[in-house]
Formats: C-alpha cells, sequence, structure tokens
C-alpha cells in the first residue's frame, strides 16, 4: 500500500547512527571504485558565458528556529564554497570542528535541529536547481523528507531541492557535453550566490514547473503533499521545445503524526 511506504519510520539512536557508519563506509568504497574521474582544476577567473545564476537568502525567520544557528550556517557556507568543484562530499571532506565548523541548521527525521556543518543542504539545493537550469546531468542527488520552510515569496517549485548528509547523501554532477564548465560560489550580502559558466554561449533554455499539486490526508494521521515536477527544454534557434518529467515529490507534515 503506497500510503503505509510514505509513513515516516521512526528509528531509535543507535538504529540511526548504525545505518549512518554502513552507508557511509559504503560510498567511501564506492569513491575508490567507482572508477570516476572527478574535477580536480580550479580557476577563479569566470568563464566568459553565464549559463544559469541564482541567488538564495541565508537569514528566515522560521518559526522556534534560533537565529543564532543561521549565523553558523553562513560560517560553514563560507568555509564549504572555498573547496567545491566536485562531488560535494568528495571534495568538501567531513565536516567538523577542527575544520572550522560550527554548529547550523538541519532537518533530521523532521525535526529542524543543528549540527556541525549544518546549512551545506541551502548549498547543494542552489546547485542542483542551477544545474536544472544547463545541459549537465545529476547522476546522484536525494530529496528532502521534510519542508520547514513557508511558501510565502516561494520561487522554486516544492520538492525541487536536494538534500545531503555526510557522506552517503550527496549530489553529483557529471557533464556529458563538449564544452567545458564553471561552477562558481559566492556571498554577496545577505544571499548565496551560484553560477554556471561555459566557455560557449548557451544554445537552450529551460523552464522548471509544477503540475498536480495538492495534499492528502493519510490514514496514519499525516499530511502527505504531493507535485511533479517537469522540465521545458527549448532550443535557441525555434526549435519546438520538450517537456521532461523530472519525478514526482511527496513531503510528510511529521508534525500532525500521532506520538
Amino acid at each position: 500500500m503506497q500510503t503505509d511506504l510514505q509513513r515516516p519510520k521512526k528509528r531509535s539512536p543507535f538504529r540511526i547512527w548504525y545505518g549512518t557508519q554502513v552507508y557511509t563506509l559504503k560510498s567511501q568504497l564506492e569513491w575508490i571504485t567507482d572508477k570516476r574521474t572527478y574535477v580536480s582544476n580550479r580557476n577563479a577567473e569566470p568563464m566568459p558565458y553565464l549559463i544559469h545564476s541564482h541567488r538564495t537568502p541565508l537569514y528566515r525567520q522560521l518559526r522556534d528556529i534560533d537565529m543564532e544557528v543561521q549565523h553558523h550556517k553562513v560560517t560553514n557556507l563560507k568555509i564549504a564554497i572555498t573547496k567545491l568543484n566536485g562531488s560535494i562530499w568528495k571534495i568538501i571532506g567531513k565536516p567538523t570542528k577542527r575544520k572550522g565548523y560550527v554548529e547550523g541548521m538541519i532537518l533530521h527525521y523532521g525535526k529542524v535541529t543543528s549540527g556541525i556543518g549544518g546549512g551545506f543542504c541551502q548549498l547543494s539545493n542552489l546547485i542542483y536547481w542551477i544545474t536544472l537550469h544547463s545541459p549537465l546531468t545529476v547522476i546522484e542527488r536525494y530529496r528532502h523528507s521534510y519542508d520547514a520552510f513557508p511558501d510565502y515569496r516561494r520561487d522554486q517549485p516544492f520538492g525541487s531541492g536536494a538534500t545531503c548528509s555526510y557522506n552517503y547523501l550527496d549530489l553529483q554532477i557529471t557533464n556529458q557535453t563538449a564544452q567545458t564548465y564553471q561552477l562558481l560560489l559566492y556571498i554577496e550580502g545577505d544571499h548565496l550566490v551560484g553560477e554556471w559558466r561555459s566557455d560557449i554561449p548557451n544554445k537552450e533554455q529551460y523552464r522548471i514547473y509544477e503540475e498536480n499539486h495538492h495534499f492528502t490526508r493519510e490514514w496514519w494521521g499525516g499530511t502527505i503533499r504531493h507535485n511533479q515536477i517537469f522540465r521545458e527544454v527549448t532550443s535557441m534557434n525555434g526549435t519546438p521545445s520538450k517537456r521532461i518529467h523530472q519525478r514526482k515529490s511527496c513531503d510528510h507534515d511529521v508534525r500532525s503524526i500521532p506520538s
């Protein structure tokens, strides 16, 4: 029964810790054996052509969330964006206090809490979003199971983000084109900014949108939010667009689950 599969699973702290260790080790072994070529070259000089850019606010007024963890999130992002140019976790590594990371905001099993390195999801969300507006291919991505942000002033479809957790929830992107791409990340004022740039102009335009957005009340007491996300690709020379079904997303309102 689909609704039963969508019901959030309650796990003990030991089960969560043990599962994390197993999946972390599994990902580390895959990095050694997957035979992929990860980006190693860095060039601070921006390439001439902007493919797509987006900016997201660093601070939001969220209910029951201390602003201090959001200030810490910015500290973590400043450290991370100086290193990132490939698989998020392979390049950044494990966020630790020794590297300068502090307690930032994280979403953990349907709750907003804090943890060392918290805030990376804003980074992965941004990178995933601008990648959808490019010819690059996402080969690994995980969706959020809980959305803490209000719909007010939301400028991206629900479910179009990418969560990450060291190191088994990763975001990986590959370039299957003949051109070179450059990822630029920086903080400008109170915003995190991401850009994909290239050595040749973009040949297509992209539009990401949602359909069939609705809520359902489940038998186990929770509310699930659904939608479908599509990407419309249009050639710059006027070739008719093609519509690609990106994914079907759903989200649990875990606060409505009886204890």
